[in-house]
């Protein structure tokens, strides 16, 4: 598959595009390609060090849409609308949303727009897309350890059944994360609020790179 990430020279980006250049074609976007040409450097340094195959292109945000069959939201939230303002030709594409809207006070708390979540923000911003949540609760950490397995359960939910299926194919195709069919695209803000949630865990519990496994 050809799939592209916008925000890919942020952490979680870079993470996924690690583990998704090995088999698919990646294209990492950013606002200056020239930021997104060195995260493509340091990527594919790190996967030639380990002797893994890769397929990694720099390009803009632009040129992710353009060149991308799955087009990745990585981005915080609070970007959303202004990033969306800033391409064209997302019409029929499948846009994957990893977004977790939440606020930091002394834990962290999920913190939805008035739509329920940023995956239905994103479907009601953009109803000509085919928008699926999905990746959401994947430790940042995690993605970038690539002598690790990723072993956790990814929940896919969509009001498009063609987009589910192709993005659940994608998550199963990533070491050995296992994609969940989660339902419609109304079930992405309990999703979402699982972020929050294991990353209280992991601080006030001490521990690192707590996951969802369903079972």
């Amino acid at each position: 598959m050809k799939v592209g990430i916008i925000g890919g020279t942020g952490g979680i980006g870079q993470g996924m595009a690690l583990r998704l250049s090995q088999n698919h074609t990646v294209y990492i976007g950013s606002r200056k390609e020239e930021k997104a040409q060195a995260a493509c450097e340091m990527c594919g340094y790190a996967l030639k060090v380990l002797g893994l195959p890769f397929d990694l292109n720099p390009t803009t945000n632009q040129g992710v849409v353009d060149n991308s069959e799955i087009v990745v939201f990585s981005i915080p939230a609070e970007n959303l609308e202004r990033t969306i303002d800033s391409l064209t030709g997302l019409e029929g594409k499948i846009i994957v949303s990893l977004m977790n809207p939440m606020i930091r006070t002394d834990y962290f708390k999920y913190n939805p727009p008035e739509e329920g979540s940023a995956a239905i923000q994103l479907q009601k911003l953009l109803p000509d897309s085919k928008i699926v949540a999905a990746f959401n609760n994947i430790p940042a950490g995690k993605w970038q350890k690539l002598s690790e397995p990723l072993d956790y359960s990814v929940c896919v939910c969509s009001d498009h059944e063609d987009a589910k299926e192709k993005t659940m194919e994608l998550v199963n195709s990533i070491s050995e994360l296992e994609a969940v069919n989660a339902g419609p695209l109304a079930v992405s803000p309990y999703i979402e609020a699982i972020t929050p949630l294991v990353i209280n865990i992991a601080r006030f519990s001490k521990k690192r790179d707590v996951g969802v496994y369903f079972k």
